[in-house]
């Protein structure tokens, strides 16, 4: 994360974020998948550490090996084949993104930092400033009820933020700067998509 200002002077927090440059492997369509979308890789990576199916589609679009592989949706409209290359090109006039990725793991967490709950009382006598607390009932039903606020592993999830102002792009060094945080540590591989809730706008 780093800072920048706008056009009025005002301090915005942003997010930098490398956009590739990714290679299309596979161009998927009604006729032969049922659906289309696009397959992208990213990173390098040796032979021996892809499989057999992968490295052919590799040699199909006249490239390297790649580390990573994700799958997005495309319209059938879009001009995009075997072999290209993305860029920040993709994002042109795209003023929101959503951008998924792997959370940071805290590990085992109480419920005072994993949900942010109040805890008891901190005062002479109380019995536990940081516990649960009450979880259920004592005669009925006499269990703990689904879903409840416990204790537990908080963190290294797939979350998505959504609606994430492009604040700049940056096509020389093919950077996207976001206004505010997203999930994952620094350097981790995110994948970033024009906003669902708002597809019809511009920058």
């Amino acid at each position: 994360m780093t800072q920048v200002y706008d056009d009025k002077g005002r301090r915005v927090a942003v997010t930098a974020i490398a956009l590739g440059p990714c290679v299309v492997t596979q161009r998927k369509s009604p006729e032969n998948d049922g659906y289309d979308a696009l397959q992208v890789a990213f990173g390098e990576t040796t032979e021996r550490r892809v499989t057999k199916p992968a490295l052919g589609r590799f040699k199909k679009a006249e490239t390297t090996p790649k580390r990573h592989l994700r799958e997005f949706s495309a319209e059938a409209s879009e001009e995009i084949n075997i072999g290209d290359t993305l860029t920040t090109d993709v994002f042109e006039n795209v003023s929101h993104v959503d951008i998924t990725a792997v959370s940071k793991g805290r590990g085992f967490q109480g419920v005072v930092k994993r949900y942010g709950m109040a805890g008891g009382r901190k005062s002479h006598g109380g019995g536990g400033p940081r516990r649960v607390g009450a979880i259920g009932q004592c005669a009925y039903p006499a269990r703990v009820a689904r879903g409840r606020a416990m204790p537990g592993h908080m963190g290294n999830r797939r979350v998505t933020t959504q609606n994430l102002r492009v604040v700049t792009i940056d096509a020389e060094k093919n950077l996207m700067l976001v206004s505010g945080a997203i999930p994952g540590p620094s350097g981790a591989i995110v994948e970033v998509r024009k906003a669902l809730k708002k597809a019809g706008k511009s920058a």
